[in-house]
């Protein structure tokens, strides 16, 4: 174990890459750059309200004094730090919006521990040359967010960066939380996000567009060489490329297994290592709706709607593909990459929803009742957490009336009697399925409970946490803390095992969300 202020910090990216080492903030163009110095403003009065006990244990890193929570705010480097924002591109809702970049992420540097290489990185630290005029800080609200979803994703073992530490600044940040000219000042806060790397699609999408053929190259090479370094063959980066999408797919089957929706699954937000990246306006479903999107900016159109999710994975791995297209003189081994990419979801989706649903194989049989599953809940549209739970313990000698009364608590409304007949149908077939499994009762209600989550993460929750610390308490924000860290138990924070309540509803920061929460 280290201190956070006596251990040297690696620079490895900066290294490697040109960037602008000019250290000016100022909002513009970098052409040919990976990055640029930034070194994070000073904030007025720091207090840490928040420290990630297990991800530090993970890092070896010591519980931060208070000179250290000056670093974790911004108002202290070490001197091995060389602080700097990325640079990349993407495509923003279907359309390319050049030159992107951490806008209010600034990178500290990379710490080595004997479980790997980490990049520490402050969000909401102050202004960059990516902030295109905005003031590069973070509000509590959506610090508290990233904070507590980056770590309860990690819990729930779904591929994610993490966090760890949250802290108050004392400054007051101005938002206009729905673009609507309605802007407030709120209180501000900072998130020590940590992954191996934050690299995107975007980073390699930026030098494409430039035709920076060379500087492609060596990013490609790099990030195999770092990351995947079990790649060594002649043609390595196709076999790179396949395993991200590989990797992607899972992330997108992860993704329906727990019914989490991003929200803004823009190119600059899909991470080459696979991982779940940039927390903005996410949410959990509640009842289940494929075409639930809880950010308002993605209306009408609702490109990233919960049911859509796999399928803007594949556009946006074809976005990878035609960046790094420039490396290849011929594409149809790349073509047939991505490709690839439809089959291997649909491996895991169904192995996924086999498990969620006690089966120990996925055949013939099994996909055309996960069909059916999925065609009758969309339309009753059950709490989908609380109906696979109770699935579990579905009483395996009953009447449809017995079943229908079971499920009841996962129900948001009465189910109609043609919705009864059909729902009680489904589980009856799926009984006889289940009795005929070879494993037993038990062991299917295990397989069932350990991908099916009890507790989630739930948008209310979250507002409700919010609105306690803005107030100075912080109760609710310490029993979600330590709520999701046991996602999947059988017992315990029964009162956070329930339905979104119905003044959730239509409640601003609960149901709908914009890019800035």
């Amino acid at each position: 174990m280290a201190a956070l202020n006596e251990k040297e910090f690696q620079n490895a990216f900066i290294q490697a890459f040109e960037g602008d080492d000019s250290g000016d903030r100022t909002p513009r163009q970098t052409p040919g750059k990976l990055y640029s110095r930034a070194a994070p403003t000073p904030v007025e009065s720091p207090e840490l309200l928040a420290w990630s006990k297990e991800l530090a244990t993970q890092m070896e890193i010591d519980p931060p004094s208070q000179e250290e929570v000056e670093i974790l705010s911004g108002n202290k480097l070490t001197d091995s730090m060389q602080p700097y924002a990325a640079c990349y591109a993407g495509h923003q809702f279907g359309n390319w919006a050049g030159q992107l970049g951490d806008g209010r992420a600034i990178t500290l540097g990379e710490w080595s521990s004997k479980n790997g290489i980490f990049e520490l990185q402050l969000k909401g630290a102050g202004p960059t040359a990516y902030s295109r005029h905005a003031d590069g800080r973070a509000v509590l609200r959506s610090s508290v967010r990233e904070y507590l979803m980056s770590e309860a994703m990690h819990h729930l073992g779904v591929p994610t960066t993490r966090a760890l530490a949250l802290v108050s600044t004392g400054d007051k940040v101005l938002r206009d939380m729905f673009y609507n000219g309605n802007p407030e000042y709120e209180p501000g806060a900072i998130v020590t996000r940590v992954a191996p790397s934050f690299l995107r699609f975007g980073n390699f999408e930026l030098l494409a567009a430039q035709r920076e053929t060379k500087k492609l190259q060596q990013l490609v090479n790099w990030t195999i060489d770092r990351y995947y370094p079990h790649l060594t063959e002649s043609d390595r980066i196709i076999k790179w490329f396949e395993e991200v999408v590989q990797k992607t797919a899972f992330l997108m089957s992860e993704w329906q297994r727990v019914g989490f929706v991003h929200g803004v699954m823009n190119t600059d937000n899909m991470s080459i290592l696979g991982l779940t990246i940039d927390y903005g306006p996410f949410s959990f479903l509640d009842h289940y709706d494929h075409s639930f999107t809880p950010n308002t900016t993605d209306l009408p159109g609702r490109r990233y709607a919960f049911g859509n999710q796999p399928s803007i994975g594949y556009w946006n791995l074809g976005r990878l593909a035609n960046a790094i297209s420039l490396l290849f003189e011929d594409t149809e081994e790349l073509e047939k990459a991505l490709e690839s990419y439809e089959k291997i979801f649909w491996d895991y989706y169904y192995g996924m929803m086999g498990r969620k649903l006690g089966f120990e194989k996925v055949g013939k049989d099994e996909k055309e009742l996960i069909s059916r599953f999925e065609k009758v809940l969309s339309g009753i549209q059950p709490d989908i957490t609380l109906f696979y739970r109770l699935l579990a313990d579905l009483p395996s000698e009953a009447t449809p009336e017995v079943i229908i009364k079971h499920l009841e608590p996962a129900f948001y409304n009465d189910l109609k009697p043609k919705e009864q007949e059909v729902l009680a149908t489904l589980l009856t077939d799926y009984s006889k399925m289940r009795k005929n499994s070879r494993l037993s009762e038990e062991a299917i209600k295990r397989l069932m409970n350990r991908n099916n989550p009890r507790i989630i993460l739930r948008n209310y929750l979250l507002h409700q946490a919010i609105e306690e610390l803005e107030k100075g308490e912080n109760k609710l924000f310490l029993r979600l803390q330590e709520a999701m860290k046991t996602p999947y138990a059988s017992e315990g924070f029964e009162d956070l095992v329930q339905k979104r309540p119905q003044w959730a509803e239509t409640k601003a920061g609960c149901s709908m969300l914009s890019c800035s929460s």
